[in-house]
């Protein structure tokens, strides 16, 4: 009879440690079969460190300023290089930043690409907003091609009245292209542009 209790605490453990491993299942599957969808997600819900859409940054400036770093991956199914233009950036709070990326199009023919993106420390991630992003578009690359893509972004004033973020000096902003599921842009005959994120169906 005294197992009992531990047999029960054994059973709720078990059922977290499975609850947990299923999250995260689903969340690698949305990465890599619909990256689309995993920002949406995110959004959403904030998980992953995801930032929030602004249409203009506020009108007030904060003294305090951040440093804002920029990092930049590529999965492995896409032939791509891509990288920041400028490692980091220091602004005030409240001040309308504009970073840049490039990316380039090493493989052989024409490729539709999509980008996910997340900011670290993850509890800085509601105060981090952006204004321009070419992550809320698809972008789309002939062999050999390259672009500069910008990032218009903030952060947001109210970040100064969280007390679990005085000890925050540095945002990073990390985002990773993929090889978008839809590649409809890429055929022959097809106008290369860009397809608007809420738009896209991957």
């Amino acid at each position: 009879m005294a197992d009992r209790p531990t047999e029960r605490s054994n059973n709720r453990n078990l059922a977290v440690v499975a609850g947990i491993v299923g999250v995260m299942s689903a969340m690698t599957g949305l990465v890599v079969y619909s990256p689309t969808l995993y920002t949406m997600f995110c959004e959403a819900t904030g998980f992953g460190g995801a930032t929030k859409r602004a249409e203009a940054a506020p009108d007030s400036l904060a003294e305090r300023r951040i440093t804002v770093r920029f990092d930049a991956n590529v999965d492995q199914g896409l032939p791509w290089k891509f990288k920041p233009l400028q490692v980091s950036e220091k602004v005030q709070i409240g001040e309308n930043g504009l970073a840049f990326y490039t990316a380039t199009n090493t493989g052989s023919e024409p490729i539709v690409g999509t980008a996910t993106y997340s900011v670290t420390p993850y509890k800085a991630a509601a105060y981090f907003a952006k204004i321009q992003c070419f992550c809320f578009t698809e972008q789309v690359l002939e062999p050999g091609e390259s672009i500069e893509m910008p990032v218009s972004y903030f952060v947001d004033p109210l970040l100064l009245a969280d007390r679990n973020l005085d000890d925050v000096s540095t945002i990073t902003l990390s985002y990773t292209f993929f090889r978008a599921k839809d590649q409809h842009l890429a055929a022959p005959g097809k106008q290369t542009s860009q397809l608007p994120a809420d738009a896209r169906v991957n």
